[in-house]
This record gives structure tokens, C-alpha cells and sequence, in this order.
């Protein structure tokens, strides 16, 4: 999954979430936009829970690779010159 920011071309869908009333004071007279600053957050969180879902699906994978290096060596160490 790609999660990107929307572009003002994309679809927009407008939604009610319920936040504290001293956070959205704050955020105003410091002038931040409530939309843009939710959907950062929102989309920070979705790619990590994204990120964690991945590993938890490839951590077979994951594991017989490690295994596998921890065995033989990286593919190309023959190669290294450092």
C-alpha cells in the first residue's frame, strides 16, 4: 500500500471527529489549519500501522533471510572491501 498526501485533485470526504476543546483553541490562535494537521497525523498513523501489518505478514520471510545470512553471509561479502 502507497499511502501518499491528497492532492487537491483527489476526492475529499468530509467526516465529524470529536476533539478537546482547548486542543482546537491552541491550534487556532496559533493559526493551523485543524484539516491539514489531522490529515497529516492520520496518514502518519496509517502508514506505521501499514508498516506494522507488513512486518507481522513477512516476518517468516524476514526470519529465514536473517537465518540465512546469519549462516552464510551476506550475498555479495566476498566482494566487500571494507
Amino acid at each position: 500500500m502507497n499511502f501518499q498526501r491528497p492532492t487537491r485533485k483527489q476526492r475529499r470526504k468530509s467526516v465529524n471527529v470529536s476533539l478537546s476543546a482547548e486542543i482546537v483553541e491552541q491550534a487556532k490562535k496559533l493559526g493551523l489549519n485543524l484539516s491539514a494537521v489531522t490529515e497529516a497525523a492520520l496518514l502518519q498513523a496509517v502508514r506505521a500501522a501499514g508498516f506494522e501489518k507488513w512486518k507481522q505478514q513477512n516476518a517468516p520471510a524476514l526470519k529465514a533471510h536473517r537465518d540465512r545470512v546469519d549462516a552464510e553471509g551476506a550475498l555479495l561479502d566476498d566482494l566487500r572491501t571494507f
